[in-house]
C-alpha cells in the first residue's frame, strides 16, 4: 500500500467520524460511489485531484490541505500515532499508572470518563440516574472515537465496563494497544475506599461478593488485552516501569514524531 494513500485515507476517516458522517452520506456529498469512497478511506484508491477536491469539501477540508498533511505524515519516520488503552475494574490503578506512564513517555493522558462527563454536562452518577446505562454507553463510544480521531499518541484510561460495550471494545482492539491492569479483590476494594469512594458499600451489604462476581464475569473479556500487568504483584512504580519497557518499541516512535507539538500544548 502506498504510504501517501494510506495516510490520506486515515485522515479522511478521522474527518468523517468527527463530522458524524456515514459512508453513504459521505459518498452522496462527494457525488462518488460508496465503493470508491470506501477504497479511498482504506488507502487503496489512486484518487484524482478532482475527486479528492469533492471528497475533501464533503468533510470540510480541501484537497491542498489534505495532501499537504498526508505528505508530511507519510514522509516523517515513526509518525504513526499509538494509543495505549488501560483496562480494568475500578481500583485497578488506571489513573495513577496512566498519569505516570504518560509523563514518562511524553504523551497526553486522557480519562475517557471525564470526556464523557464533559459531553453530557453531567457527572457519571447523575448520568446513570437520569438516562441509564445505554445512554452512557453511546457517549462512551462517541468519546472513544473522538480520542482516536485526534490522530496523536496518548495513554487512555477507559471505564471498567467498556468491555461490555461491543462496538467500543472492537474499536479498542483494532486501534489501540490494550493493557489489562490486574489486581486482587482485596486491592481493588482497598484502593477504591482509599480514594474516598464509598459507593461500593452504600446500601449494599453484599458489595464485596458482588465485586468478586463482577471481576469473574469480566475477566475473560479483559484477557483479550495485548498486555497484562499484575499491579498487586508489582505495585505502582514497578507497574509503570514494566509498561514503559514493554511499550518502548511501539509508543516511543510516535512520541518522537509528535513530541514537540505535544510538549508545547502541555505548557
Amino acid at each position: 500500500m502506498d504510504p501517501l494513500l494510506r495516510v490520506l485515507g486515515e485522515r479522511l476517516r478521522q474527518l468523517r467520524e468527527e463530522r458524524g458522517l456515514t459512508l453513504d452520506a459521505l459518498a452522496r456529498r462527494s457525488r462518488l460511489s460508496v465503493r470508491f469512497v470506501s477504497e479511498v478511506l482504506a488507502g487503496r484508491a489512486n484518487i484524482s485531484v478532482t475527486r479528492l477536491a469533492r471528497i475533501a469539501a464533503a468533510v470540510g477540508s480541501s484537497a491542498g490541505t489534505l495532501l499537504a498533511d498526508a505528505e508530511r505524515a507519510a514522509s516523517a519516520p515513526d509518525a504513526t500515532p499509538v494509543v495505549v488503552a488501560l483496562l480494568g475494574i475500578r481500583g485497578a490503578g488506571k489513573t495513577a499508572i496512566g498519569e505516570r506512564l504518560a509523563a514518562r513517555v511524553g504523551v497526553p493522558f486522557v480519562e475517557l470518563d471525564r470526556r464523557i462527563e464533559a459531553a453530557a454536562g453531567l457527572s457519571l452518577p447523575e448520568m446513570f440516574a437520569l438516562h441509564g446505562e445505554a445512554y452512557y454507553r453511546r457517549l462512551e463510544l462517541d468519546a472513544l472515537r473522538a480520542v482516536l480521531g485526534e490522530g496523536r499518541s496518548a495513554v487512555v484510561a477507559v471505564g471498567g465496563g467498556i468491555v461490555t460495550n461491543p462496538p467500543a471494545l472492537d474499536l479498542l482492539h483494532e486501534r489501540t494497544v490494550t493493557v489489562w491492569l490486574r489486581a486482587s479483590l482485596a486491592d481493588h476494594w482497598r484502593r477504591v475506599v482509599r480514594q474516598g469512594d464509598r459507593r461500593p458499600m452504600a446500601g449494599r451489604p453484599a458489595a464485596r461478593t458482588e465485586l468478586r462476581r463482577l471481576i469473574a464475569a469480566r475477566e475473560p473479556l479483559y484477557r483479550r488485552a495485548a498486555i497484562r500487568v499484575d499491579t498487586t504483584r508489582l505495585g505502582l512504580e514497578r507497574s509503570v516501569d514494566e509498561l514503559a519497557a514493554r511499550l518502548a518499541g511501539r509508543l516511543a516512535p510516535a512520541t518522537r514524531a509528535n513530541g514537540r507539538a505535544r510538549g508545547a500544548a502541555a505548557r
